[in-house]
């Protein structure tokens, strides 16, 4: 019984999802091998939702396929027409590594000018960008301008 128990609406909202899906996994002559059951893990982690197509002729076969991986990579059963089966499992949330003495670097940006007549190939100048710097509309770098304070506010308040 698979880890993942999902009610008729969300199942059809999961269907209706995956039906302009292509297959990430495909099953050959060989079976449901530990490396097909590897990279439909690896396929659930990255998309959440998959289409796998098994290329055998046995329904039963395919049921019990069906079934087996559910059951192995904790997947909800959405979906088993023909030769395709649809697994989903909630994606797991990315860890991103972050350094405490890491500060933002320069950023390198790219400005296309177009030529006047259409006729030559665009400009295509890589700038280096700063994080005080900012593109102008011409292409030309500037610096932020500092926030403007009124003289008077900072009179009263010292």
């Amino acid at each position: 019984m698979p880890a993942i128990q999902l009610t008729p609406a969300q199942r059809k909202e999961k269907r209706s999802d995956a039906h302009h899906l292509d297959p990430v996994v495909m099953i050959g002559a060989d079976g449901l091998t530990p490396a097909v059951v590897k990279e439909t893990d690896a396929a659930l982690n990255a998309h959440g939702l998959i289409k796998v197509r098994v290329m055998s002729d046995d329904r039963e076969n395919r049921e019990s396929i069906f079934a087996e991986l559910s059951d192995k990579l904790d997947a909800a059963p959405i979906q088993h027409i023909g030769k395709l089966l649809v697994l989903w499992r909630p994606m797991p949330e990315k860890v991103k590594a972050v350094r405490e003495d890491a500060k933002a670097g320069p950023r390198i940006v790219k400005i296309v000018k177009f030529s006047k007549s259409g006729n030559n190939r665009p400009q295509v100048k890589k700038l280096e960008v700063f994080g005080n710097q900012r593109v102008a509309q011409g292409g030309e770098i500037k610096r932020a301008k500092r926030k403007m304070t009124s003289t008077k506010k900072s009179s009263q308040n010292g």
